[in-house]
């Protein structure tokens, strides 16, 4: 596999259309929002409930044209507001038969169907907009960075955080050098996935395709519960709180440090149980230098599993940090605590002041904007597949060396586990018969 190369936050600032002032992004996109129906993008989704309503409405200034959905309950309240949408079962069909009429795809889906939805809609030269985690498998993830470079393609992953400024204001406080240099950085989540077990001998619900809903994934009897939302605990259709939240809080991570690929996974978690994803995971990665930047040790724990070290940390009233979910980014001058919408700097284990350096980062137009502006405009998004895939990589590489229970040496250029055969297999899967990336 050629290696991908990867575009610093500079360089997008420099040559994307988030390179104007923040005020400038919203005068201009209103006008184009404002643009007369035949010049807006006609769109079709991918999914028509869940997370994907969340997207077509976050592009319902533009045309959505056609959804499709294995769920027909689903497809019947999805397409209210759009009363002339084009409704399918099947998006294969779909793509097919709105090849010529669409000019975008937002996908929303089970982590199982993200790829090869997202696959055929680049292959068409439709650009995308796909939930996280970008795929399902390391492989999947490095062919759609591929797929989306080669066709020139505006792509954005759904990772809505990245988007806010709290994210923002901590990037530019780690590169202006205010805790000095960081070679270790914990990232946690409290999300639960776990005691996933297929049922037999049910019947599936008469709104719900079943075959189409496992689309890739592996010939099994209807089991209830998995649709629409428990498919998450299980392996065949997705990853874990792992693969759930570790693009959203690693994104951090990634975006601040500059990470991209990590070249060691060790992960430490309970007997692997190849149906059901494990009730805690501690995965440590290492990054290697970037530049002039030192190699970086990650650590992810999930599950309520938190690093030891925030026990030692106080806030300004005395009291200790309770936090749920987060980031702690450690420097030789000191630590930062953040989560979605917080910031905090630490010395000597005790919360203090700080000025904040000069806004670098503009303040997003939002998420599914920066979206519609840059496929507008020819700019680029913030988590185009070429960072969001290494992000996916990495995040999933986790996985790996789980279900592997080895630690791994990991060449990202051949996407090749170097020191391990056995845990090869998992960097990809294979397909049913009938579905292809």
């Amino acid at each position: 596999q050629p290696k991908t190369p990867r575009v610093s936050r500079r360089r997008f600032l420099t040559t994307s259309a988030a390179a104007v002032t923040a005020a400038g992004v919203h005068s201009e996109l209103s006008a184009r929002i404002a643009d007369a129906p035949s010049e807006r993008i006609n769109i079709a989704a991918v999914g028509a409930a869940g997370r994907n309503a969340a997207n077509i409405r976050g592009t319902s200034t533009q045309n959505i044209v056609a959804m499709a959905d294995i769920d027909a309950d689903n497809l019947g309240k999805g397409s209210v507001a759009h009363p002339n949408v084009r409704k399918y079962r099947d998006f294969r069909m779909m793509l097919e038969k709105e090849a010529d009429r669409i000019d975008a795809v937002v996908i929303g889906t089970p982590d199982h169907i993200h790829a090869p939805a997202a696959a055929m809609a680049l292959r068409l030269k439709k650009h995308v907009y796909c939930e996280k985690p970008l795929t399902h498998t390391v492989f999947e993830a490095r062919t759609l960075r591929e797929l989306a470079q080669e066709n020139k393609l505006v792509t954005q992953m759904g990772t809505q955080i990245h988007s806010g400024d709290n994210y923002r204001r901590v990037v530019e406080l780690i590169e202006s050098g205010a805790i000095g240099e960081i070679r270790d950085v914990h990232v946690w989540s409290n999300a639960v996935y776990t005691g996933a077990k297929f049922t037999t001998g049910a019947t599936p619900p008469a709104h719900v395709d079943w075959d189409l809903w496992l689309g890739p994934a592996p010939q099994r009897p209807y089991s209830e519960g998995v649709h629409p939302f428990q498919w998450r605990k299980f392996w065949d259709y997705g990853t874990g709180c792992l693969g759930d939240f570790g693009c959203h809080y690693m994104d951090l991570a990634h975006w601040a440090l500059g990470l991209t690929h990590p070249t060691d996974i060790r992960a430490i978690g309970p007997k692997f149980d190849p149906v059901s994803c494990p009730p805690w995971l501690v995965v440590h990665y290492k990054y290697p230098k970037r530049g002039k930047l030192p190699p970086v040790n990650l650590t992810w724990y999930d599950s309520g599993r938190r690093p030891e070290l925030l026990k030692s940390l106080r806030l300004k009233d005395g009291k200790s940090v309770d936090l749920a979910a987060g980031q702690l980014f450690i420097g030789s001058d000191g630590m930062i605590l953040s989560n979605y919408s917080m910031h905090k700097m630490f010395r000597d284990g005790k919360q203090v002041d700080f000025t904040p350096p000069k806004q670098s980062i503009p303040k997003s137009i939002g998420h599914h904007q920066e979206w519609l502006h840059a496929i507008k405009t020819g700019g680029r998004t913030t988590c185009n597949f070429n960072y969001s895939g290494a992000l996916a990589e990495a995040v999933l590489l986790g996985t790996v060396a789980y279900r592997s229970g080895e630690s791994l040496k990991w060449d990202a250029e051949q996407l090749k586990v170097t020191n391990s055969s056995a845990a090869q297999q998992w960097v990809h899967k294979e397909y049913r018969k009938g579905w292809t990336l």
